[in-house]
């Protein structure tokens, strides 16, 4: 899909960068233009009730503006589809530069690095995408109404790329596939509910009966009957995605500059941060890698501001495996240049996705909980939010589908909880745990991060701290 400009003629990403970095004046500019398509299909009552595509082209401009006390930057972001259009924006973020204040994240930007793609258009998707998973979407309707059970949910797919250019020679590129989908399914009496859902590049691989399936099979367990329980400590199984939830929580939390000035969960007692400590099991591995199967993300930063985990001066800077967690040990944390200048560490910036790995994993889910006595199995967690940094102790809610379990089997529904639990302390804590599959957090994959793999675990003593009176 293309844009006309204000002259006529076809503007293509690559020629809208060209245009902001030959319009800038300041000392350098960092142009990104990010060119997206979407489409997504939702449905409730066990019909389809809407569907869209949508396209969009964002462009921001990075401005660095040298002076005799350092290097002051500004940004503007704005959808632009015309070379006007981003003259006005280079403008403004030349005019943003000039005024600032220098930056303390200061560095030489990174240099000279060309994708062998980069002459190429975008990727684009549209409906066409389900032309495989709606015919059997509305099977799965079928079975469901034949069943007395009603569904509801969506599922999206949507394909960015990236182009980013610098006045210093950087013309990358990156296409970045995101999917996601997920189904509640309720009894014909609406009286208990079941979550699925899941990550995708590709959503011809989403099998829309299977999903139903799976659903179904969750509203069977909550059939067997149900058990009001108290708050307090259980045995309790935490699914792929519920793990998901509490990782991603935990990775945000793991700035290197934050945890050197003693905000966080991983700032050493006496100062500094707790790299080269033992934060969880031997064993646990986390890590991030662009080149990961099935979660491929960009290999190289693309900044829009600076922060504590992020600079604008660091655009265009290669990404590799990083390892967060290797056998228990923390070994980084998310560094810029500058962070990892006060830290005294190697530069280690965040990657968009995330793998928990532990030693002796193995089996599925199922097999957690035909190995727990008595204990609760946890389908869906949501609402989840920090409430101490220092520990990284979250609280969240229980949501669609809380199950007994007893002597190795699925016994029927519980009532739902608060929950309150720190992520960390779990990773030192659990005692079994599932192989790491593609998983999907959905407190947090619809919106920010969908692209993680993850095991099952068993955790002994999990607090429930309150009784939930939501459904």
């Amino acid at each position: 899909m293309t844009s006309p400009t204000h002259a006529g003629h076809t503007a293509t990403p690559q020629s809208l960068v060209e245009q902001g970095l030959a319009a800038s004046v300041a000392d350098d500019c960092v142009v990104l233009v990010r060119d997206t398509t979407s489409a997504n299909l939702r449905w409730a009552n066990n019909t389809l009730t809407t569907n869209g595509v949508a396209h969009g082209v964002q462009v921001s401009v990075v401005s660095f503006v040298r002076g005799p006390e350092g290097v002051g930057t500004g940004t503007v972001s704005s959808t632009a589809t015309t070379q006007a259009q981003v003259t006005e924006l280079v403008r403004a973020a030349d005019a943003a530069a000039r005024s600032a204040d220098p930056a303390e994240d200061a560095a030489e930007l990174v240099r000279d690095r060309v994708s062998p793609d980069w002459e190429e258009a975008p990727v684009t998707t549209d409906v066409h995408t389900y032309s495989a998973f709606a015919p059997a979407l509305g099977e799965a309707f079928g079975r469901a109404r034949a069943e007395a059970r009603v569904l509801y949910g969506f599922i999206s797919h949507e394909i960015a790329t990236t182009y980013l250019g610098s006045t210093t020679g950087l013309r990358l590129r990156h296409v970045q596939p995101t999917g996601h989908y997920g189904c509640t399914g309720k009894d014909a009496a609406l009286t208990q509910s079941a979550w699925v859902g899941g990550a995708t590049r590709d959503v011809s691989d989403v099998d829309a009966l299977a999903m139903d399936a799976a659903v179904a099979e969750r509203l069977g367990w909550g059939a067997r009957g149900r058990h009001d329980l108290p708050a307090g400590r259980y045995d309790t199984i935490l699914p792929p995605s519920s793990v998901a939830d509490l990782l991603v929580s935990t990775y945000w939390a793991a700035g290197a500059r934050v945890a050197h000035e003693g905000q966080s969960v991983f700032s050493g007692r006496g100062g500094g941060t707790r790299i080269g400590e033992q934060v969880a099991s031997s064993g646990v591995h986390l890590y991030s890698d662009p080149a990961h199967p099935g979660l491929e993300c960009a290999p190289f930063v693309t900044a829009t501001a600076s922060s504590n985990e992020t600079s604008v001066f660091d655009n265009g800077l290669g990404l590799a495996r990083t390892d967060w967690i290797r056998d228990g040990r923390l070994e980084a944390l998310a560094q810029t240049r500058h962070s990892a200048r006060l830290t005294d560490q190697p530069v280690t910036p965040y990657v968009d996705n995330l793998v928990l790995e532990v030693d002796g994993g193995a089996g599925r889910l199922d097999d957690l909980v035909a190995g727990t006595e008595r204990g609760l199995l946890l389908t869906c967690l949501w609402y989840i939010r920090e409430v101490d940094p220092q520990s990284l102790l979250l609280t969240g809610l229980t949501r669609d589908g809380v199950y007994l379990v007893e002597d190795g089997e699925v016994r029927g529904l519980v009532n739902n909880f608060r929950f309150n639990e720190s992520p960390v302390d779990l990773l030192q804590r659990f005692s079994a745990a599932s192989a790491t599959v593609p998983s999907f957090s959905r407190e947090w994959g619809d919106d920010y991060f969908s692209r993680t793999a993850t095991p099952a675990l068993r955790v002994p003593d999990f607090n429930m701290s309150s009784v939930s009176q939501a459904l």
